[in-house]
């Protein structure tokens, strides 16, 4: 097992000097004011991934999004023009929630040619515009081109959909700067087979982030998943990563790992061997443009033994690329100061035959298991934030990006804190 050395000027940490090595104060998960405060000062304020077009595949698809961390649901559709739309999910006559099945709190896709109200028939065009007022005469000088539905910002990056509650609000390209330019490139339009996930997870929504922003944990907590001789290996090198970037408020985290196949087929279980696959995916590399060469912030090291990158776009959106070509998407939803939704969903080529199928099938299974043992820590780690024996918490040099996140979070919330005190004098 390779151990690799830290940058000759030192440790990662000492390249970002504002970051500090002190202990970090987790009073941030566990405050309820402060967590009201995170609502406003970041979620109200900044660009959140919903989704990707290939869900919005034709002329009328939609799919609703609910935002409890910002008090809204929305609607995102496809016009009859092609373009991509957001709206709040609200019907402007008496405020009834526009689009849902049986469930108002359900999120529900589909596809339609205009929006009805259930509660009194008022319909929207996908444009958002108000069409038809049932016994429109009874109102009293209304213009229905003053009632359309209420836009929210909306725009398209590699084919993932952001939307910003903020109007006034950067460019997303601006937004998401240099990281997100050095991948562009990569085939997401490629890999359209795709494996869901979705949870209440009873932590803070850092938490989790805080979680899979570190691999220092993984030789410990899911030593299990590896066969006894591949364990002790681990816990006996331990881990380092290859190389960590900081473009504030966005981080990612460059490691080995993740090659497939593996050197020793014996240090994984039977059923990886028969399927080729496990939890790096598939072993075998899709044919496909766009994976060779790799866009260039994938393995920026430029590391012959790399093998997954994570990318943490700030607030709550991470994409992860493997080097047997294949990735995935975590979100973070916050839905109170110790909860909050998580979602993944793990993206491939689509199979050709069964036993590509089965391969893809048995990555999505094995992550399951990993994304099980990381939550149930997590709501412990939670309960023991709560009981404030302990705030102040010591960061290793390999949990660089939680020390970020935890700073980001900060500043954000003390602008906004700011601002409010001089606008209140």
């Amino acid at each position: 097992m390779p151990h690799f050395a830290k940058p000759a000027a030192g440790s990662w940490t000492e390249h970002y000097p504002e970051l500090g090595t002190a202990p970090v104060d987790y009073t941030d998960s566990i405050d309820p004011e402060y967590y009201e405060d995170e609502r406003a000062a970041i979620f109200r304020r900044t660009w959140l991934n919903v989704g990707r077009v290939e869900r919005l595949p034709r002329k009328g698809s939609y799919f609703t999004k609910e935002l409890a961390v910002a008090s809204t649901s929305l609607i995102i559709v496809r016009g009859s023009d092609k373009e991509i739309r957001a709206f709040h999910n609200v019907c402007r006559h008496r405020g009834n929630k526009l689009v849902w099945n049986d469930f108002p709190n359900e999120e529900v896709a589909g596809s339609c040619k205009q929006f009805t109200c259930k509660y009194h028939a008022w319909r929207y065009s996908l444009e958002g515009d108000l069409t038809f007022i049932q016994q429109e005469e009874e109102f009293f000088d209304v213009d229905k081109a003053d009632y359309g539905l209420k836009g929210v910002r909306c725009e398209v990056w590699e084919g993932f959909i952001f939307i910003n509650l903020d109007p006034d609000a950067a460019p997303l390209t601006e937004y998401l700067g240099d990281l997100a330019t050095g991948l562009e490139g990569y085939p997401f339009h490629e890999m359209t087979e795709v494996y869901t996930y979705k949870a209440e997870i009873g932590s803070n929504w850092k938490l989790f982030i805080d979680a899979f922003a570190e691999f220092y944990h993984a030789p410990v907590l899911h030593q299990k998943q590896a066969v006894k001789g591949e364990a002790d290996k681990l816990i006996s090198y331990g881990f380092e990563a290859l190389h960590y970037d900081l473009q504030s408020p966005h981080a990612m985290i460059s490691s080995w790992g993740g090659m497939a196949p593996p050197k020793d087929p014996s240090m994984v279980k039977p059923i990886e061997r028969s399927l080729r696959s496990g939890l790096f995916g598939p072993w075998d590399r899709p044919d496909i443009d766009g994976l060779d060469p790799l866009p260039p912030a994938i393995n920026p090291a430029r590391a012959k033994k790399w093998g997954t990158d994570s990318f943490e776009f700030f607030p709550n959106f991470t994409l992860l690329f493997w080097a047997p070509g294949w990735y995935l998407t975590y979100h973070y939803w916050p839905t109170a100061v110790d909860k909050h939704v998580f979602e993944t969903s793990l993206y491939f080529v689509p199979p050709k035959n069964t036993r590509e199928r089965l391969a893809q099938e048995l990555a999505a299974v094995t992550f399951k298991e990993y994304g099980l043992q990381d939550a149930n820590t997590l709501e412990a780690t939670q309960s023991m934030l709560a009981s404030r024996a302990v705030t102040d918490f010591p960061l290793n040099d390999q949990e660089i990006l939680l020390r970020h996140l935890h700073k980001v979070v900060a500043d954000h919330v003390k602008e906004y804190r700011d601002a409010r005190t001089v606008t209140s004098r």
